[in-house]
Protein backbone atom coordinates (compact mmCIF):
# COMPACT_ATOMS: atom_id res chain seq x y z
CA UNK A 1 0.00 0.00 0.00
CA UNK A 2 1.36 3.38 -1.02
CA UNK A 3 2.26 5.35 1.94
CA UNK A 4 0.95 9.12 1.82
CA UNK A 5 3.91 11.63 2.92
CA UNK A 6 4.26 15.46 3.91
CA UNK A 7 7.21 17.30 3.04
CA UNK A 8 6.86 20.66 5.40
CA UNK A 9 9.20 23.06 4.66
CA UNK A 10 9.33 26.77 3.48
CA UNK A 11 12.66 26.33 1.44
CA UNK A 12 12.21 24.97 -2.65
CA UNK A 13 15.36 23.73 -1.77
CA UNK A 14 15.23 21.92 1.35
CA UNK A 15 11.53 20.11 0.18
CA UNK A 16 13.85 19.19 -2.58
CA UNK A 17 16.89 17.77 -0.64
CA UNK A 18 14.44 16.41 1.49
CA UNK A 19 12.37 14.20 -1.67
CA UNK A 20 15.78 12.96 -2.70
CA UNK A 21 16.69 11.86 0.11
CA UNK A 22 14.44 9.58 0.86
CA UNK A 23 14.72 5.86 -0.95
CA UNK A 24 13.79 5.13 -4.06
CA UNK A 25 11.71 2.18 -3.64
CA UNK A 26 9.82 3.28 -0.80
CA UNK A 27 6.39 3.72 -2.35
CA UNK A 28 4.67 6.76 -1.25
CA UNK A 29 3.22 9.70 -2.58
CA UNK A 30 4.67 12.98 -1.74
CA UNK A 31 2.72 16.44 -0.59
CA UNK A 32 4.75 19.51 -0.15
CA UNK A 33 3.68 22.03 2.38
CA UNK A 34 5.65 25.51 1.88
CA UNK A 35 4.14 26.54 5.43
CA UNK A 36 2.43 24.93 8.49
CA UNK A 37 -0.92 26.19 7.77
CA UNK A 38 -0.57 23.82 4.56
CA UNK A 39 1.28 21.35 6.51
CA UNK A 40 -1.36 20.85 9.00
CA UNK A 41 -4.06 20.34 6.35
CA UNK A 42 -2.51 17.74 4.65
CA UNK A 43 -2.72 16.20 7.91
CA UNK A 44 -6.10 17.15 8.33
CA UNK A 45 -6.97 15.42 5.13
CA UNK A 46 -4.82 11.95 5.23
CA UNK A 47 -1.85 13.21 3.15
CA UNK A 48 0.50 12.65 6.05
CA UNK A 49 0.90 9.61 7.45
CA UNK A 50 4.52 10.13 7.46
CA UNK A 51 5.64 14.09 8.14
CA UNK A 52 8.91 15.46 7.80
CA UNK A 53 8.37 18.78 9.14
CA UNK A 54 10.93 21.70 9.51
CA UNK A 55 10.48 24.14 12.59
CA UNK A 56 11.10 27.91 11.39
CA UNK A 57 8.44 28.86 8.87
CA UNK A 58 6.08 31.68 7.89
CA UNK A 59 2.41 31.68 8.78
CA UNK A 60 2.63 28.79 11.39
CA UNK A 61 5.71 27.05 12.78
CA UNK A 62 6.74 23.67 13.00
CA UNK A 63 6.50 23.25 17.05
CA UNK A 64 2.63 25.06 16.07
CA UNK A 65 1.61 22.09 13.40
CA UNK A 66 3.07 19.63 16.63
CA UNK A 67 0.54 21.61 19.08
CA UNK A 68 -2.91 20.75 16.40
CA UNK A 69 -1.67 17.20 15.65
CA UNK A 70 -1.24 17.10 19.26
CA UNK A 71 -4.46 18.77 20.26
CA UNK A 72 -6.65 17.31 17.66
CA UNK A 73 -5.46 13.65 18.03
CA UNK A 74 -4.62 13.36 14.43
CA UNK A 75 -2.75 10.31 12.96
CA UNK A 76 1.23 11.54 11.25
CA UNK A 77 4.01 10.58 12.47
CA UNK A 78 6.26 13.72 12.35
CA UNK A 79 10.17 13.51 11.89
CA UNK A 80 11.29 17.03 13.09
CA UNK A 81 14.19 17.84 9.84
CA UNK A 82 15.61 21.74 11.33
CA UNK A 83 18.25 23.98 11.05
CA UNK A 84 17.67 25.21 14.77
CA UNK A 85 19.84 22.58 16.57
CA UNK A 86 19.28 23.54 20.61
CA UNK A 87 19.17 20.66 22.73
CA UNK A 88 15.59 23.11 23.94
CA UNK A 89 14.36 22.71 20.41
CA UNK A 90 14.71 18.94 20.23
CA UNK A 91 13.09 18.71 23.90
CA UNK A 92 10.19 20.43 22.86
CA UNK A 93 9.61 18.76 19.79
CA UNK A 94 9.98 15.30 21.36
CA UNK A 95 7.30 16.39 24.08
CA UNK A 96 5.10 17.80 21.77
CA UNK A 97 5.10 14.11 19.81
CA UNK A 98 7.36 14.20 17.31
CA UNK A 99 9.31 10.83 16.52
CA UNK A 100 13.07 11.78 16.27
CA UNK A 101 14.81 15.41 15.53
CA UNK A 102 17.09 15.62 12.50
CA UNK A 103 19.72 18.59 12.15
CA UNK A 104 19.93 19.57 8.62
CA UNK A 105 20.94 18.84 6.40
CA UNK A 106 19.99 15.21 6.35
CA UNK A 107 21.59 12.42 3.37
CA UNK A 108 19.64 9.28 1.92
CA UNK A 109 21.72 6.98 4.15
CA UNK A 110 20.78 8.78 7.50
CA UNK A 111 17.22 9.23 6.68
CA UNK A 112 17.06 5.05 5.47
CA UNK A 113 18.45 4.35 9.00
CA UNK A 114 15.58 6.61 10.50
CA UNK A 115 12.84 5.18 8.50
CA UNK A 116 13.79 1.53 9.34
CA UNK A 117 14.89 2.25 12.94
CA UNK A 118 10.78 3.29 13.05
CA UNK A 119 9.51 1.00 10.99
CA UNK A 120 8.18 3.15 8.07
CA UNK A 121 9.49 1.04 5.33
CA UNK A 122 6.97 -1.43 5.31
CA UNK A 123 6.15 -1.39 1.44
CA UNK A 124 8.44 -0.92 -1.53
CA UNK A 125 8.68 -0.86 -5.24
CA UNK A 126 10.01 -3.11 -8.19
CA UNK A 127 12.74 -0.12 -9.61
CA UNK A 128 12.22 3.28 -8.76
CA UNK A 129 9.51 5.50 -7.86
CA UNK A 130 9.36 7.92 -10.76
CA UNK A 131 7.19 9.96 -8.76
CA UNK A 132 9.63 10.66 -6.19
CA UNK A 133 12.14 11.60 -8.75
CA UNK A 134 10.29 13.59 -10.54
CA UNK A 135 9.22 15.72 -7.52
CA UNK A 136 12.77 16.16 -6.28
CA UNK A 137 13.81 17.85 -10.03
CA UNK A 138 11.82 21.25 -9.52
CA UNK A 139 13.60 24.20 -9.95
CA UNK A 140 15.44 26.06 -7.17
CA UNK A 141 17.31 30.16 -7.79
CA UNK A 142 20.00 30.83 -6.38
CA UNK A 143 18.49 32.84 -3.62
CA UNK A 144 16.53 29.70 -1.95
CA UNK A 145 19.92 28.16 -1.95
CA UNK A 146 21.11 30.99 0.01
CA UNK A 147 18.56 30.89 2.45
CA UNK A 148 18.82 27.66 3.32
CA UNK A 149 22.61 27.53 3.46
CA UNK A 150 21.59 31.07 5.91
CA UNK A 151 18.79 28.65 8.00
CA UNK A 152 21.66 26.25 8.82
CA UNK A 153 24.59 28.44 9.83
CA UNK A 154 21.74 30.51 11.70
CA UNK A 155 20.91 27.88 13.96
CA UNK A 156 24.61 26.59 14.65
CA UNK A 157 25.26 30.26 15.90
CA UNK A 158 21.55 29.98 17.78
CA UNK A 159 22.81 26.56 19.28
CA UNK A 160 26.25 28.49 20.53
CA UNK A 161 24.57 31.53 21.90
CA UNK A 162 22.01 29.47 23.68
CA UNK A 163 24.66 27.24 25.31
CA UNK A 164 26.57 30.29 26.33
CA UNK A 165 23.61 31.93 27.84
CA UNK A 166 21.92 28.60 28.84
CA UNK A 167 19.06 30.01 27.52
CA UNK A 168 16.26 29.51 24.51
CA UNK A 169 16.82 31.27 21.25
CA UNK A 170 13.80 32.13 19.35
CA UNK A 171 14.77 32.24 15.53
CA UNK A 172 12.98 33.30 12.37
CA UNK A 173 12.74 32.78 9.08
CA UNK A 174 16.10 34.26 7.70
CA UNK A 175 15.82 37.61 5.27
CA UNK A 176 18.03 36.96 1.80
CA UNK A 177 17.82 38.93 -1.52
CA UNK A 178 19.64 41.25 -3.55
CA UNK A 179 19.62 44.75 -3.08
CA UNK A 180 20.23 47.82 -4.52
CA UNK A 181 22.57 50.43 -2.37
CA UNK A 182 19.76 52.86 -2.12
CA UNK A 183 17.75 50.11 0.30
CA UNK A 184 21.16 49.49 1.92
CA UNK A 185 21.59 53.72 2.73
CA UNK A 186 18.10 53.44 3.76
CA UNK A 187 17.77 50.53 6.15
CA UNK A 188 21.15 51.58 7.86
CA UNK A 189 19.32 55.21 8.12
CA UNK A 190 16.64 53.65 9.90
CA UNK A 191 18.99 52.08 12.35
CA UNK A 192 21.37 55.38 12.86
CA UNK A 193 18.04 57.42 13.29
CA UNK A 194 17.31 55.19 16.65
CA UNK A 195 18.60 57.13 19.84
CA UNK A 196 19.00 53.31 21.37
CA UNK A 197 20.75 51.61 18.74
CA UNK A 198 24.31 50.43 18.97
CA UNK A 199 26.11 48.40 16.38
CA UNK A 200 29.30 46.26 16.04
CA UNK A 201 30.92 46.07 12.80
CA UNK A 202 32.85 42.60 11.43
CA UNK A 203 34.64 42.35 8.26
CA UNK A 204 35.21 39.45 6.42
CA UNK A 205 37.41 37.98 3.02
CA UNK A 206 37.86 34.49 1.58
CA UNK A 207 38.52 33.15 -1.63
CA UNK A 208 37.23 36.15 -4.09
CA UNK A 209 34.50 36.79 -1.65
CA UNK A 210 34.43 39.72 0.40
CA UNK A 211 31.77 41.70 2.83
CA UNK A 212 30.68 42.82 5.92
CA UNK A 213 29.34 41.96 8.95
CA UNK A 214 26.75 43.95 11.45
CA UNK A 215 24.98 42.93 14.52
CA UNK A 216 22.87 45.77 15.66
CA UNK A 217 21.63 46.26 19.13
CA UNK A 218 18.07 48.22 19.67
CA UNK A 219 17.11 49.44 22.80
CA UNK A 220 19.09 46.66 24.71
CA UNK A 221 18.02 45.90 28.62
CA UNK A 222 22.11 45.68 29.59
CA UNK A 223 20.98 44.53 32.76
CA UNK A 224 19.62 41.59 31.38
CA UNK A 225 22.14 40.67 29.15
CA UNK A 226 24.72 40.76 32.05
CA UNK A 227 22.73 38.27 34.21
CA UNK A 228 22.64 36.45 30.92
CA UNK A 229 26.63 36.23 30.58
CA UNK A 230 26.50 35.90 34.34
CA UNK A 231 28.29 39.31 34.80
CA UNK A 232 27.67 40.26 38.22
CA UNK A 233 30.29 43.86 38.29
CA UNK A 234 28.72 47.15 38.02
CA UNK A 235 27.60 48.26 34.87
CA UNK A 236 28.97 50.86 32.55
CA UNK A 237 29.83 51.98 29.07
CA UNK A 238 32.89 49.87 28.67
CA UNK A 239 30.90 46.89 30.40
CA UNK A 240 28.15 47.34 27.77
CA UNK A 241 30.47 47.26 24.98
CA UNK A 242 32.09 44.30 26.24
CA UNK A 243 28.73 42.42 26.10
CA UNK A 244 27.94 43.71 23.18
CA UNK A 245 31.37 42.55 21.62
CA UNK A 246 30.89 39.04 23.28
CA UNK A 247 27.61 38.42 21.98
CA UNK A 248 28.90 39.52 18.21
CA UNK A 249 31.81 37.69 18.54
CA UNK A 250 29.13 34.58 19.03
CA UNK A 251 27.27 35.10 16.58
CA UNK A 252 29.01 36.61 13.63
CA UNK A 253 31.78 34.24 14.27
CA UNK A 254 29.58 30.93 14.44
CA UNK A 255 27.59 32.23 11.77
CA UNK A 256 29.90 32.75 8.83
CA UNK A 257 32.24 29.61 9.93
CA UNK A 258 29.51 27.89 9.06
CA UNK A 259 28.44 29.18 6.02
CA UNK A 260 32.09 29.14 4.56
CA UNK A 261 32.17 25.61 5.45
CA UNK A 262 29.41 25.30 3.65
CA UNK A 263 30.38 26.61 0.55
CA UNK A 264 34.54 25.35 1.19
CA UNK A 265 35.38 28.59 1.63
CA UNK A 266 38.49 29.60 4.07
CA UNK A 267 38.03 33.04 5.31
CA UNK A 268 39.06 35.64 7.59
CA UNK A 269 37.89 38.41 9.92
CA UNK A 270 38.93 41.77 11.15
CA UNK A 271 38.49 42.62 14.51
CA UNK A 272 35.52 44.06 15.65
CA UNK A 273 34.35 47.67 15.94
CA UNK A 274 31.73 49.37 17.63
CA UNK A 275 29.56 51.96 15.94
CA UNK A 276 28.42 54.31 17.55
CA UNK A 277 24.65 55.96 15.99
CA UNK A 278 26.76 59.56 14.04
CA UNK A 279 29.04 56.02 12.45
CA UNK A 280 26.28 53.80 10.85
CA UNK A 281 24.66 57.47 9.73
CA UNK A 282 27.96 57.96 8.12
CA UNK A 283 27.78 54.68 6.63
CA UNK A 284 24.26 56.13 4.69
CA UNK A 285 26.57 58.12 2.58
CA UNK A 286 26.90 57.41 -1.22
CA UNK A 287 30.54 56.96 -1.36
CA UNK A 288 30.86 55.44 1.79
CA UNK A 289 28.88 52.35 0.02
CA UNK A 290 30.79 51.17 -3.34
CA UNK A 291 28.72 48.63 -4.08
CA UNK A 292 25.78 49.15 -6.33
CA UNK A 293 24.32 46.12 -5.24
CA UNK A 294 24.67 43.60 -2.87
CA UNK A 295 23.56 40.22 -1.38
CA UNK A 296 21.92 40.68 1.97
CA UNK A 297 21.55 38.25 4.84
CA UNK A 298 19.19 39.69 7.89
CA UNK A 299 18.12 37.80 11.02
CA UNK A 300 17.07 38.40 14.16
CA UNK A 301 17.88 36.71 17.04
CA UNK A 302 16.08 36.80 20.48
CA UNK A 303 16.37 34.95 23.56
CA UNK A 304 13.21 33.75 25.36
CA UNK A 305 11.80 35.40 28.45
CA UNK A 306 14.81 38.09 28.06
CA UNK A 307 15.28 41.69 26.40
CA UNK A 308 17.83 40.63 24.11
CA UNK A 309 17.21 41.17 20.31
CA UNK A 310 19.85 41.72 17.75
CA UNK A 311 19.20 41.97 14.57
CA UNK A 312 22.46 40.51 12.01
CA UNK A 313 23.06 41.76 8.64
CA UNK A 314 25.75 40.02 6.90
CA UNK A 315 26.12 42.12 3.53
CA UNK A 316 28.49 40.74 0.54
CA UNK A 317 30.31 42.43 -1.97
CA UNK A 318 28.86 43.01 -5.49
CA UNK A 319 31.98 41.38 -6.96
CA UNK A 320 31.41 38.62 -4.17
CA UNK A 321 28.06 37.26 -5.74
CA UNK A 322 29.46 35.60 -9.07
CA UNK A 323 32.05 33.85 -7.29
CA UNK A 324 29.28 32.76 -4.75
CA UNK A 325 27.07 31.81 -7.15
CA UNK A 326 29.33 29.67 -9.48
CA UNK A 327 29.25 27.74 -6.15
CA UNK A 328 25.86 27.36 -5.02
CA UNK A 329 24.79 26.15 -8.52
CA UNK A 330 25.87 22.70 -7.85
CA UNK A 331 23.51 22.30 -4.67
CA UNK A 332 20.66 23.95 -6.88
CA UNK A 333 20.83 21.51 -9.86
Amino acid sequence: MTTPVTICDDSSFARKQLARALPENWDVEVTFAVNGVEGIEAVRENLAEVMFLDLTMPEMDGYEVLEAIKEEQLNSVVIVISGDIQPEARARVMALGAIDFVKKPIDSELMLEILNNFGLVSETLEGSNQSLMDASVAEVSLLQVYQEISNVAMGQAADLLAQHLDAFVVLPVPSVGVIEATELQMMLQSVGDSVHTSAVFQGFIGNGIAGEALLIFDQANFEDIARLLKFEGELNRNVEIELMMDIASILIGAFLKTYFKILDVQFSQSHPKLLARNHIRDLTRPKEIPWTKTLSIEINYGVEDHHLNCDLLILFAEDSIETMDSRVTYYAS
